[in-house]
């Protein structure tokens, strides 16, 4: 006699992963609204039944409780993708076993980038590309138009979850590339390809298969139009590493940022120019952030931000105009708005300058991104150069963070920023006083600060 299971559905949230037994308008947990969606759990059985019965690798041993001492010590065992920058991000090269999501606007460069990987790794390792979203024809057409030649590169257009882990059995590759996850769908799951069950089950199953065979394992992910990861947050928990692609498409450098990384450090990032053979890493990355103009002009002041690892110079620019209308405007590119109201409301209360009637635009060369605090010192030169028409020297850095009380706070890695700044050949820097080196070096001026009005005293002179 056969034992029916009754279904139930839940209803995830796509922002947070929150889950709900009916639907609401406004998820409880992250405050969203319609971003509820329907998901069907089995009542009884594993829903991976069918799964199990084509692959053999669900529930084929139990677990076993240890001790953390008694766990054996493993060495990661990395392979390097042979482009610096991708390995620079992912932590020091793909480490096997790995399930990797890359998020990225259309067109900005996700297969692109990964194709070029698979047909590098293709010469040593045993790689199988899934496409999902182009043919065989369209994938080897971009190939073509890139100059790759990896004869040895497997090609697989399908979208069924059971029939790639069909598949990838026979093959037994050692790196398995899809594009994307929002293509695929699985059997056990009544909903169409791209729903929340969809992408959490057929992510689930994948990811279980490269967890049991040691598979390195990248997906391609698809973004909503506020530039999260389209489809359920539970993604981004399931996955080791997220990397984000940054940049407009119309230009030419793009970004590789990690915000999650469980073999290396979060918010490493990889810079990269896009050309007619496909996207080259940069080498020296503060060089295309910076203005090579010699002539100086005010509402600029340059900056050294700390990006995982490394060190960048990147240019910030304001521009404060007289305000015509009743509230005058604060707009952002690049940082937090909340954050420049509060630099200045700290700059009139402690300087008495005053923007009141001043509409206040900044800007973050090169479509940088940037979250730390050290750009608040350089942000609020920047803004008085502007308000006052007087331009900083070109050869000037500044980095710092700045407090409601005025004062100006120390940040990390001070002494690296330093070094990075003169080896780019700048000779003035104004830091925060706990961040000045000890002893002083030949051809470089370091201005240790500890309040804003100082900083105010140096924009004067």
């Amino acid at each position: 006699m056969a034992i029916s299971h009754k279904t139930k559905s839940i209803y995830v949230c796509s922002d947070c992963g929150g889950e709900s037994s009916q639907w609401q308008g406004q998820c409880k947990d992250c405050g969203a609204w319609n971003t509820y969606s329907a998901l069907n759990i089995s009542g009884g059985g594993s829903k991976f039944s069918k799964l199990s019965r084509v692959t053999g690798y669900a529930g084929e041993q139990s677990a076993i409780v240890l001790d953390l001492a008694e766990i054996p010590e493993e060495r990661l065992t990395r392979i390097s993708s042979n482009i610096e920058e991708l390995d620079r991000a992912l932590g020091g090269g793909i480490v096997q076993g790995s399930v990797n999501l890359i998020g990225g606007d259309p067109g900005i460069g996700k297969s692109t980038l990964l194709l070029q990987v698979t047909c590098s790794l293709s010469q040593n390792f045993k790689v199988l590309y899934i496409t999902g979203e182009e043919s065989l024809q369209q994938v080897s057409l971009r190939a073509k138009r890139l100059g790759l030649d990896a004869p040895k590169l497997r090609l697989y257009a399908e979208t069924c979850v059971e029939l790639i882990l069909t598949q990838v059995q026979k093959e037994q590759p050692d790196i398995i590339v899809i594009d994307s996850i929002q293509t695929m769908y699985t059997e056990q799951v009544p909903s169409a390809p791209g729903s929340v069950s969809q992408v959490r089950e057929s992510a689930a199953a994948l990811v279980r298969y490269a967890k049991k065979t040691h598979t390195a394992l990248f997906f391609v992910g698809h973004v909503t139009k506020e530039g999260a990861l389209a489809g359920p947050r539970v993604l981004e928990h399931m996955v080791d590493s997220v990397l984000y692609f940054e940049g407009q498409n119309d230009s030419r450098y793009r970004v590789i940022r990690a915000v999650k990384n469980r073999f290396g450090a979060v918010n490493e990032l990889g810079v990269f120019a896009m050309t007619d053979r496909g996207l080259k890493g940069v080498s020296n990355p503060s060089a295309i952030f910076l203005a090579h103009d010699a002539v100086e002009k005010p509402g600029s002041c340059v900056m050294v931000t700390w990006e995982g690892t490394r060190p960048l110079l990147v240019e910030i620019q304001a521009l404060v105009d007289q305000s015509h209308a009743p509230n005058p405007r604060r707009v952002c590119v690049g940082l937090e708005q909340n954050r420049l109201a509060m630099l200045l409301a700290v700059m009139n209360r402690h300087c008495g300058v005053q923007t009141y009637d001043q509409d206040v635009f900044v800007n973050v060369v090169g479509g940088m991104k940037i979250a730390e605090t050290a750009i608040d010192l350089p942000l609020l030169m920047a803004i008085v150069s502007s308000l006052k028409n007087k331009p900083i020297d070109r050869k000037t850095i500044a980095f710092g963070e700045i407090g409601l009380a005025g004062e100006i706070r120390p940040v990390q890695s001070g002494q690296e920023r330093i070094l990075e700044a003169a080896k780019q050949g700048f000779t003035r820097m104004i830091v925060p006083k706990q961040n000045a080196p000890k002893s002083s070096k030949p051809g470089i001026e370091v201005i240790p600060v500890e309040h804003l009005e100082d900083v105010m005293g140096i924009l004067r002179a």
